[in-house]
């Protein structure tokens, strides 16, 4: 499934004992590794890096009915939302539980949690305008402000996906202020908090308009999502929360194939990596971007289409004689139905234990041309590890050393409905609705989310190659894909046409505020930015990449899509450009010697400011349009004359 959910079956979370989690705990606390302060956080929300990982799930999509309901609602409710500390100290003392158990759930640990996030029109209503002037055209701060219906297009949500067919977030339905999160370990603990909601919700104003009950497959789906697949696998690990591999610093200890990722990456206010931070208000810190999406999946109407396709590729001779259903869906995937990676078992699935620890130590350098994992499988989409090259003719894979950790999100997903079985009555059959409820963290909507999705998944040309690719096999939008013949000794392929059985219901982005910004929202101290423009600075080294930009709101820096470096005003209007049209360059570089430059995928600069020798020389984005090179006794050594 796209961007799998967290498995539930690996670790449950919870908050410390208090008369709103219910916890009953069945040991104390264990204490969390002093050099991780991050798990130690009573500011973040606890599903964006601990991960609720409940069985019971509920999700409220609320609107405000006027700024005093809905600060007095969000005053009541902030004590009650989960801290990061909570959820990772439960979740560490349950992962314990059960490993002294033999991996049975500890019965008598238990939790129930809640976050809440609020979307851009949600935080417009709450401070009466605008929380940020400056809104550069492909930032983040643009996706949110405009919302997911209106990205649309963007995203490959059209025809049967289009907002005019959602079940809610789209123009035709309420507005949706806030999605407030409940998780729980029952159904009944559920049922209640639910009921608690509600009420206070109709008490302040506030109207429902949509829910979204979700929640753990039964029996041997548990952990898996409607297909059959293990979810939720390729998490990344976070710096200063997840403990580091003393022998390989850059995965996470236990987790081979891990990556831990900067913080910043998924919490705004703290580093970065690979990538320019976005120009977001103080209060933004310890928060992130929260998207949810309703995909809808067609069980029987996809596997359906994997026996037709394999009987297809057999006619052909492109697949083994032995090769069965579960073989090709695997393949397209990306991972057999326990979660092992099929570029390690290319075969058989080599696990029946839905118990069995995750592998994401996966590598595609030696499978460049997809002869094992076709390259549109869904793993490879979503996810293209080691598997990049440079240029389409280039023979050896763009080695990953984080290029990519500037992409990744993190997960929560869980599915909804009922398991397909069409001997279990009319809530199990064909046209039931079921699916994912598709739920990530990011602190950047534009380079995380939506460069997956538009760039990778619903591109019919990545990863590049001289041949055509095809979208993802899994989640794309019907299309040809290429896939490989078995046994050829040459890059042979065949092609598969595949039609979508997963489809977008509705979507929403939103925000989800640290505890201290919640309490400030509900006391009406976050007033709209009218703040005037200020000059941006920027100090040696900093690179851009395509769609990067900073900005001071009448000046803006950016590197574009077709390799030159220009300078927009305010509306977006080309004000000066380096011009530079003598190739594709792969990115700008402002230099400790004091030039900002245009280099080639080697380094080698392409075109630059007369500036070298500057050493300490900052870059400024003036607020009155200019941009320009200033040395360190204040001299400008270079401008583009652009101020007004």
């Amino acid at each position: 499934m796209p961007h799998p959910s967290e498995p539930a079956d690996t670790a449950p979370s919870a908050a410390p004992p208090t008369a709103a989690t219910g916890r009953i705990p069945e040991q104390p606390a264990p204490e969390e590794p002093a050099a991780l302060p991050l798990r130690r956080s009573t500011e973040i929300q606890g599903d964006i890096l601990a991960g609720f990982k409940k069985d019971h799930v509920h999700l409220l999509l609320l609107t405000f009915g006027d700024q005093a309901g809905a600060r007095g609602w969000l005053e009541r409710l902030v004590p009650r939302i989960a801290t990061t500390r909570e959820v990772a100290e439960f979740n560490l003392a349950f992962s314990r539980a059960r490993q002294a158990r033999s991996g049975l759930d500890p019965e008598r640990h238990h939790a129930l949690w809640r976050s809440v996030s609020l979307t851009h029109a949600g935080i417009v209503e709450l401070i009466g305008g605008q929380p940020y002037r400056d809104v550069p055209r492909g930032t983040t701060q643009e996706a949110f402000q405009r919302g997911a219906a209106l990205r649309g297009e963007l995203l490959g949500d059209v025809g049967v996906n289009a907002p005019e067919h959602w079940l809610f977030g789209a123009a035709h339905h309420s507005p949706v202020h806030a999605v407030l999160t409940l998780a729980a370990d029952g159904e009944r603990e559920l049922e209640r908090a639910l009921a608690q909601e509600r009420a206070e919700a109709e008490e302040h104003g506030l109207a429902v308009a949509f829910e979204q009950p979700a929640g753990t497959l039964a029996g041997s789906l548990r952990g898996r999502e409607h297909f059959g697949f293990k979810d939720g696998i390729s998490q990344p690990g976070v710096a200063d929360f997840d403990e580091p591999d003393p022998d390989d610093p850059d995965h996470q200890l236990g987790k081979p194939g891990t990556r831990i990722i900067p913080a910043g990456e998924l919490v705004v206010g703290y580093p970065v990596d690979h990538r320019l931070t976005p120009e977001l208000p103080e209060w933004m810190r310890d928060g992130s971007f929260h998207v949810v999406r309703r995909l809808a999946q067609d069980v029987p109407g996809w596997w359906g289409q994997i026996s037709d396709q394999l009987a297809r590729l057999k006619e052909r001779k492109a697949v083994p004689p032995e090769a069965t259903s579960e073989w090709l869906a695997a393949r397209l995937m990306g991972r057999w139905r326990s979660g092992a990676p099929v570029n390690k078992h290319p075969d058989a699935d080599p696990h029946t234990d839905p118990e069995t620890e995750s592998d994401n130590d996966i590598a595609y350098a030696d499978d460049q041309h997809g002869r094992i994992v076709p390259l549109c499988a869904h793993l490879r989409k979503s996810n293209p590890r080691d598997g990049l090259l440079a240029r389409p003719e280039d023979p050896e894979p763009v080695p990953l050393a984080g290029a990519l950790d500037g992409r990744r999100i993190m997960r929560r997903g869980v599915p909804y409905g009922e398991r397909f079985d069409p001997t279990g009555g009319p809530e199990h059959g064909p046209d039931a609705p079921r699916g994912l409820i598709f739920v990530s963290y990011q602190s950047d909507l534009s380079a995380q989310f939506e460069f997956v999705q538009r760039n990778w998944i619903d591109a019919d040309a990545f990863p590049e190659r001289p041949g055509r690719v095809g979208r993802d096999a899994v989640i794309g939008r019907d299309d040809e894909v290429s896939f490989p013949v078995h046994g050829s000794a040459d890059d042979e392929m065949t092609t598969l046409t595949l039609r979508q059985f997963v489809r977008t219901e509705g979507a929403v982005y939103a925000f989800t505020p640290s505890r201290s910004a919640l309490r400030r929202l509900a006391a009406g101290e976050i007033a709209p930015d009218d703040a005037p423009p200020v000059d941006r600075e920027v100090s040696a080294p900093e690179v851009l990449r395509r769609g990067d930009v900073i900005s001071s709101g009448k000046a803006r820096l950016r590197y574009e899509a077709d390799g030159d470096l220009r300078v927009r005003d305010e509306r977006e209007e080309i004000v000066w450009a380096a011009g530079y049209t003598e190739g594709l360059s792969g990115r700008a570089e402002f230099w400790e010697d004091g030039r900002l430059v245009l280099v080639d995928a080697a380094g080698e600069a392409l075109w630059s400011t007369p500036t070298e020798g500057a050493s300490g020389a900052v870059l400024v984005v003036a607020a009155d349009g200019d941009v320009l090179i200033r040395d360190a006794d204040g001299e400008v050594l270079w401008r583009t004359d652009t101020g007004h």
